[in-house]
């Protein structure tokens, strides 16, 4: 089955149809997820909870070329409710984290983990779109699509998430 037949098969309640559409995209869905997450078990839950809401709303998708965008958004969503959750308890778990990095040797590996943290401590209308943009080399037309949102948008947000990242990966930089 091509993916039109499938999605018409899905739609008339198909399981095993809307199954091997998922099944497509998993990768891709693990890496978004994994990448905004940084924990494989929320990962998972948020594919779960992503393959939940995707069926109980499956009917709403009306092109099948935007399969795989509409299923991203879900799972965006998904991750910024986790997020959001996890927000609450981490004031004291960062100043605890902020304390380790200060030990932390100089290496290519402790840049990365600056600018993960920078990434983890924006906002999730920006968090989003550093995920998109470069861990999933998506193109500015993509995420505009992903996200529903005019390109200048997207573009305009990505410029101020970065804006925003530079003075925490610099905050990093000097705290050691």
């Amino acid at each position: 089955m091509d993916v039109e037949e499938l999605l018409r098969a899905a739609k008339h309640g198909d399981e095993e149809a809307f199954y091997t559409l998922m099944s497509s995209q998993k990768e891709r869905l693990y890496r978004i997820a994994y990448a905004y997450l940084k924990n494989e078990d929320d990962a998972l839950e948020a594919i779960q909870e992503t393959t939940y809401r995707a069926w109980k709303t499956f009917g709403r998708l009306r092109e099948a070329r935007l399969f795989p965008t509409w299923i991203v958004r879900i799972l965006l969503n998904c991750c910024n409710d986790e997020w959001k959750r996890r927000k609450r308890f981490a004031k004291t778990e960062s100043a605890d984290r902020a304390d380790e990095r200060a030990d932390a040797p100089e290496s290519r590996w402790a840049t990365r983990m600056q600018v993960a943290q920078a990434v983890d401590r924006l906002e999730p209308k920006y968090k989003q779109l550093i995920v998109l943009k470069y861990f999933e080399d998506m193109t500015l037309t993509e995420i505009a699509e992903t996200l529903e949102r005019p390109i200048g948008t997207v573009k305009t947000r990505l410029h101020q998430a970065l804006r925003l990242m530079r003075p925490l990966v610099g905050e990093e930089e000097n705290g050691r």
